[in-house]
């Protein structure tokens, strides 16, 4: 099987500040086949032997819009332990309830329409459950924590047209461990 690249929209795309629209069912054939591409690219992008063979910078999350698709579909590779990955594809996802507590990434979140480095931290809930449907219609919730959790909740932001930077304080980018939990 042929491997090909994704066509993921850079942050300056006007698109990509749009929210999107709910996805009907049955998904189209194109759709499914976008979902599969996605899943591949960032399973690849996660092992770094076919990161480096396809020029892949390490993502685990894609959502329709960063690919000039204006619905809500979400896609979640998560390595569960080296090589090992769940999968989590959510059409129409919701967040239904959250944490009180509040985590970063310690390193700052990545993103994949954002070629650069952004400094800060970007403030989380420590875990959310997001109830969706799954690609054949089916109601699916999903109980994320720690850095699923932050996974989830930056995919969503993409439907509704906010890029983790959005939520990075420019008076205060970086908080104590007394302050947030940093993971």
């Amino acid at each position: 099987m042929m491997f090909k690249k994704l066509n993921i929209l850079d942050e300056k795309d006007k698109r990509l500040r749009q929210t999107s629209k709910e996805a009907t069912f049955p998904l189209s054939k194109e759709e499914k086949k976008l979902i599969q591409s996605a899943i591949d690219e960032l399973t690849y992008s996660q092992i770094e032997e076919l990161a480096k063979k396809y020029d892949l910078r390490p993502g685990m999350g894609l959502a329709f819009p960063q690919l000039g698709i204006n619905k809500r579909i979400i896609i979640i590779v998560h390595e569960v332990e080296p090589g090992v990955f769940d999968n989590y594809v959510m059409v129409n996802p919701k967040i239904i309830s959250n944490s009180q507590e509040i985590i970063a990434a310690e390193a700052g979140e990545g993103c994949l329409s954002v070629n650069r480095d952004v400094e800060g931290h970007v403030p989380r809930y420590a875990r959310v459950r997001v109830r969706g449907f799954d690609e054949d219609g089916n109601e699916i919730e999903v109980r994320a924590r720690e850095e699923l959790s932050i996974a989830f909740q930056h995919e969503i932001d993409h439907l509704n047209g906010i890029l983790f930077y959005d939520r990075i304080d420019p008076k205060k980018p970086f908080f104590t461990e007394d302050e947030i939990r940093l993971i």
